[in-house]
């Protein structure tokens, strides 16, 4: 204990236990729930998050890949730091898949690993583990506490570097750590954290609408780095006559009902988005680092890249123009130096590509045969959504038809897993969703596969009282997979899987389940769900057929035998699409 003499008394300075003082800094960074199961190892900071329950609120979750994925979440849907732990030895494993998660779509998320106490490490312990080499790879900041006195810098550290490298922290604490009484003079950094601010260079900006100005089919595609300027993405598509495609992580971010937003490219796409990146002769790039570019962007085109990070540059397509900056900054330059474009044949043909292909779209929406089609689940989904609703949105199938059939706004906010593509995203992210924003409407879409993955965690829904309304789209089959081996001539091997009642389940663990078979019944159970006062599952019967593959559609006589195209449009009922090629013919483009 510490000790001064002042005037001849004696006074203790004040302390505090490190594991409070290191829930204090969590607190100063704005931190106001986090996820976890306890242990042993951990329990010094249970005690911490027990003193601070009035601050930070424990979300008991029951399996920590959910309480990761939810961080991860939270990360992506707020931009603010997400928080999760595990004790040591397995509750630490169990955390790798929504840590990965957060490392691959660059979020900022903290994970604090317990420890057995500090003289039982390095003697084979129970559930002692070697940690910090087992997140090595994961982390951009993986340290072990090794005084209790440097907890909490160890802990605002951590956050500093998450934020600043939008990636994992990792921070291992020993258990007798907390426990220990440390003066309470720690200062957090958090109110001296700042982002940094790139002014884009005019020339090249300048430079950039030299080639607009020549292009005969420009196209902008944008990923998550619009962000807060999809007024002015708009804008410019409108100013140079641009077709707008996004990535998948920027659904919502351009009105799905502006008619030059033509969806997304590559296999989770819409036939109009691979239309234009194919057909484009000069890209504006911004904030995206796509990894399919090669695959299914014009390799001839031309390609002005925007963002924040120049080790970018290149990475995914030879480019042109390179502009460090902040997009909305970048966009706002476009407007005040470009100026209007004629509109072009190509951007005529990409507006009757994108109607013909919502118009086909639209005709499938009160289709009621059985099993059902995913189109008229959608159709429910879009009419009980608020404008300001939030979608979290498992990886499979689904993620195609979300991004296809989901209509949405700024407003509203879409979230899957996306460089990591973990089935098992969409409850987890719910918890996360309806955690950061109480007030705001939640629906999670998952196909059968992924919800089988957390569905232990409808449980954590019921718990906490969370109106969200979680759909299941149940078909029997890893379909994405399926898909996949019926491209590469295989025989449909390990992606059937066995149904189950997900709505008497539902029902079974205090949610209020639904399980429907036809048009009927979807509509009485969405009629429910417009107003729920807790959880919701509503399981969908639907038929195991494959999304009409769009990176390889056979619709064209030009390019395909007129038998190949009706055997194509039997199977997929696509009779009514138009091949680009002749939009392209009709306006001369």
């Amino acid at each position: 204990m510490n000790i001064f003499i002042l005037k001849g008394d004696f006074r203790m300075a004040d302390t505090i236990k490190s594991g409070i003082a290191m829930v204090k800094v969590l607190e100063s960074w704005g931190v106001d729930h986090l996820y976890g199961i306890p242990g042993g190892s951990f329990n010094s900071t249970m005690d911490a998050l027990f003193n601070q329950r009035d601050s930070i609120k424990y979300i008991q979750v029951r399996h920590e890949e959910t309480g990761a994925i939810a961080a991860a979440a939270d990360a992506k849907l707020t931009g603010k730091l997400g928080v999760t732990f595990g004790s040591a030895g397995p509750g630490a494993t169990h955390l790798f898949n929504g840590l990965y998660d957060a490392k691959m779509d660059h979020v900022p998320v903290l994970a604090l690993i317990g420890q057995v106490a500090a003289p039982a490490m390095n003697t084979d312990f129970f559930q002692e583990l070697n940690e910090n080499p087992m997140f090595a790879d994961v982390a951009v900041y993986n340290r072990t506490v090794m005084t209790a006195a440097q907890l909490p810098h160890v802990v605002d550290q951590a956050i500093r570097h998450a934020y600043k490298e939008s990636g994992v922290a990792v921070v291992t604490i020993p258990v007798d750590l907390g426990w220990v009484d440390i003066p309470d003079t720690y200062e957090s950094t958090a109110g001296n954290y700042r982002k940094p601010n790139y002014e884009p260079a005019v020339a090249d900006i300048d430079a950039a609408i030299k080639l607009l100005d020549a292009a005969k089919r420009p196209v902008m595609y944008v990923g998550q780095g619009i962000r807060g300027a999809s007024d002015e993405a708009q804008k410019v598509a409108e100013l140079y006559s641009l077709p707008i495609v996004s990535t998948v992580l920027a659904k919502g971010l351009i009105p799905d009902d502006n008619p030059a937003y033509m969806g997304t490219a590559a296999r989770v796409a819409t036939k109009p988005g691979n239309d234009i990146m194919a057909n484009a002769d000069t890209i504006l790039f911004v904030g995206s680092d796509f990894p399919f570019a090669a695959y299914f962007f014009n390799q001839a085109a031309k390609f002005i890249q925007v963002d924040i990070d120049s080790s970018k540059f290149g990475k995914r397509h030879h480019t042109d123009v390179s502009i460090l900056g902040d997009a909305k900054r970048v966009l706002e330059l476009f407007l005040e130096r470009g100026h209007k474009k004629d509109t072009t044949g190509f951007y005529k043909a990409a507006l009757d590509d994108r109607a013909n292909w919502m118009q086909w779209v639209k005709s499938f929406s009160e289709d009621d045969r059985t099993p059902l089609r995913v189109e008229p689940v959608y159709e429910q989904i879009n009419r009980i959504a608020k404008p300001d609703a939030l979608f979290p949105t498992d990886v499979g199938n689904v993620t195609i038809d979300s991004v296809r059939f989901l209509d949405m706004t700024p407003k509203q906010a879409f979230t899957t897993s996306g460089w990591f593509a973990t089935m098992g995203y969409g409850l987890p992210a719910g918890l996360a969703a309806k955690l950061s924003f109480p007030d705001r409407q939640v629906i999670t879409i998952s196909g059968d596969g992924g919800w089988a993955m957390a569905s232990q965690d409808i449980i954590t829904e019921v718990k906490y009282n969370l109106p969200i309304v979680n759909v299941i789209l149940s078909n029997e089959s890893f379909g994405f997979i399926k898909a996949e081996q019926d491209d590469t001539h295989q025989s449909h091997y390990g992606v059937d899987i066995q149904g189950g009642d997900w709505g008497a389940a539902a029902t079974a663990l205090g949610a209020k389940g639904f399980t429907v078979r036809t048009l009927a019944e979807l509509k009485a159970a969405f009629k429910a769900a417009e107003n729920p006062d807790g959880p919701i599952v509503i399981d969908v019967k639907i038929a195991d057929e494959r999304p009409i593959p769009v990176e390889n559609l056979v619709l064209d006589t030009a390019t395909h035998s007129q038998a190949d195209v009706d055997a194509f449009n039997k199977t997929y009922e696509s009779k009514d699409l138009v091949p680009f090629r002749e939009y392209l013919e009709k306006y001369n483009a």
